[in-house]
């Protein structure tokens, strides 16, 4: 007897067959329905995710616990704790630039889908509907899993919300459907995280491991950049927070950035320290530290954490873009909070939440509270790098539930020291102006930057890729970069910024410098600077620094504004970490300049390969915002 399906569903023959013929399906209507199936079923406090290989081994996946505040996963394997930036390939024969199944597995992929779709039959599955992007905008979607991997759906469930295809008075065809098989990654890709995306009349994609990165809240990333590409808009990699000041001013920040770039930490609260002070920083050369007193910061209204709609429908061609959350859940990283006090405001949204939350790679045992600052350890000493939480946005706090427009669009970019006997691209000051043109750049090649807590990586400069959301893009870069320039050339009245995190220059930073520069940029309001406040950066990359910035009546010191002033770094060692950032941009820019690109574009990239100055960059695209 073939397993029922709702009559309001339509399915592709291939789909249809595996739902009808599996060992049993449940089709999950509620976030509580992936709640209960995250250990097996509600009454399990316990769970191991764990399969049989055709040789008769057993591996384990995750071990999964119910805890006070929701569900807590954690893998068995350090290597799964992160996302891996190597995993997505593409079956199909549709325009990319990315990586083919074929030429990197030296097969087709015809004989592996069939191979999963069997598979997949044999299995007790779990489903849920589910609508991609704010509002439906980005289509309906189809997740197929394995149910005992419940805590993955649950994941997802939070990220994108759950529909109740019982309560849905219209027919549900899904443009994307993701399909999960964590045993392949062990029989056929040595262990590793492989997602493959087959965009033919539906857009497929077969999740071969259970980290939530790449193969659930990117997967539906991708199907969204594609879409996008088709109908020219923007999916944007960024967090976006509404500031309100003490007087009352309200600028809007857009925040993007490679994979810890701050974009999570741009909704935080600067941190503070017990008695109430913050500390900007700390010299590694010389041990000293650097406090500022705030009194009262300015209130943040988040509107996204990571993933933002630019579509077209909600855009008024008044200079500024507009966008709005494309999720429905934030995948949060925890790894700076190291002690209880570091966050309180998210803490206790952590600790006490109004609904279940997801926890990733943080030590509790089943039935304690999961406490965001106690994290796993991938061996002894060391604490994996990147814990997560994912939030329900409507659990958030002041959270804006409509769309926004874009006052300052800011980049953010992870740093390392930079001293004269260790010269590095750490060169960012506090906050940097650039002209549009430079900030198009800036998003052209996406440095991943310093000590990426979120991906596996070998620790050197490279690049995230377009938008900062290539790698997880299933077309052409040409088509994004394009895209781009658009949202640029079209929003003349957005402000654009740079800011560094981790270090400036010998200082050890934090995330500090965004907070300060979105804080001082807040209680400026609208106003304009005038000539006499912004000097050309030495690095032309670097647009313009601030000769001054006050925040609150105290003088920020110019060495954290112009870094060749700190006499840790100096002039010379400047400069050779400004060569390394021009060599980084070369690089990375040459391969853009294809026919297809935007003649302005290949001006840009042309001024940059020719070493323009900012006034250059100031020619490309008109602006009035940050220069009389």
């Amino acid at each position: 007897m073939p397993n029922k399906l709702p009559d309001n569903l339509t399915l592709p023959e291939k789909t249809k067959d595996l739902l009808e013929n599996a060992k049993s399906v449940s089709f999950a209507a509620t976030i509580k329905d992936l709640e209960d199936l995250s250990c097996g079923k509600s009454s399990n406090n316990e769970w191991t995710v764990s399969y049989t290989l055709p040789d008769g081994r057993e591996v384990e996946e995750a071990n999964v616990a119910r805890v006070k505040n929701g569900i807590s996963a954690n893998y068995t394997e350090a290597y799964m704790r992160r996302r891996d930036p190597d995993c997505m390939v593409v079956a199909d024969d549709n325009p990319t630039d990315k990586p083919r199944f074929d030429e990197r597995f030296g097969c087709s992929f015809d004989k592996l889908r069939e191979e999963t779709f069997e598979w997949m039959r044999s299995q007790d599955l779990a489903v849920f509907a589910l609508e991609m992007g704010s509002d439906g905008l980005g289509g309906d979607a189809l997740a197929i899993c394995p149910a005992n991997a419940g805590f993955f759906a649950f994941g997802l469930g939070l990220l994108q919300g759950v529909m109740d295809l019982n309560k849905t008075d219209r027919v549900f065809e899904p443009s994307f459907i993701i399909y999960v098989a964590p045993p392949f990654r062990h029989t056929h890709f040595d262990g590793h995280q492989v997602v493959v995306h087959n965009r033919v009349d539906v857009h497929e994609m077969f999740s071969y491991n259970l980290y939530p990165g790449p193969s659930a809240k990117k997967g539906v990333y991708g199907a969204l950049i594609n879409k996008g590409a088709h109908e020219q808009w923007v999916t944007a990699h960024c967090s976006a927070v509404q500031v309100i000041t003490p007087y009352d001013n309200m600028v809007t920040f857009m925040h993007e950035g490679a994979s810890g770039g701050g974009k999570s930490e741009m909704l935080q609260q600067p941190h503070r320290l017990p008695d109430g002070r913050i500390q900007i920083g700390k010299n590694l050369v010389t041990g000293k530290k650097k406090f500022l007193e705030i009194r009262r910061t300015c209130e943040l209204h988040p509107v996204c954490d990571d993933i933002a709609l630019c579509h077209p429908s909600i855009q008024r061609n008044d200079g500024k873009l507009r966008i709005m959350d494309a999720e429905n859940g934030w995948f949060v990283r925890v790894n700076h909070i190291t002690d209880y006090g570091t966050d309180r405001d998210l803490e206790h949204l952590t600790v006490s939440p109004p609904s279940p939350l997801l926890f990733l790679n943080i030590d509790v045992v089943a039935g304690g509270t999961a406490l965001i600052w106690e994290h796993l350890y991938d061996e002894p000493g060391v604490p994996c790098p990147n814990p997560r939480v994912i939030l329900p946005r409507q659990v958030v706090p002041d959270v804006v539930k409509d769309d926004v427009s874009v006052d300052i669009r800011s980049f953010g970019v992870r740093t390392p020291p930079c001293t004269k006997e260790k010269p590095s691209y750490g060169i960012i000051g506090l906050f940097h102006i650039l002209p549009p043109a430079l900030a198009w750049l800036w998003r052209l090649v996406a440095p991943r930057g310093y000590s990426n807590p979120s991906i596996v990586d070998e620790g050197a400069m490279s690049s995230e890729g377009v938008g900062s959301y290539w790698p997880f893009a299933t077309g052409r870069k040409i088509d994004q970069a394009n895209l781009l320039l658009k949202q640029f050339v079209t929003s003349t009245k957005t402000r654009y910024i740079l800011t560094p995190n981790q270090n400036i220059g010998a200082w050890e930073t934090g995330f500090m410098p965004q907070w300060l520069a979105r804080d001082y940029l807040a209680r400026r309001g609208h106003a304009k600077f005038n000539s006499d406040q912004l000097v050309p950066s030495r690095s032309p990359l670097l647009g313009y620094a601030l000769d001054n910035v006050r925040i609150e009546g105290v003088n920020v010191q110019r060495g954290m504004l112009q870094v060749n002033i700190q006499p840790e770094v100096g002039t010379e060692a400047y400069d050779k970490g400004a060569e390394i950032l021009t060599e980084f941009f070369h690089q990375n820019i040459k391969s853009f300049l294809q026919p297809e690109l935007d003649p302005l574009g290949a001006k840009i990239i042309d001024c940059c390969l020719e070493n323009g100055t900012v006034k250059d960059f100031e020619q490309f695209i008109q602006t009035d915002i940050f220069r009389e």
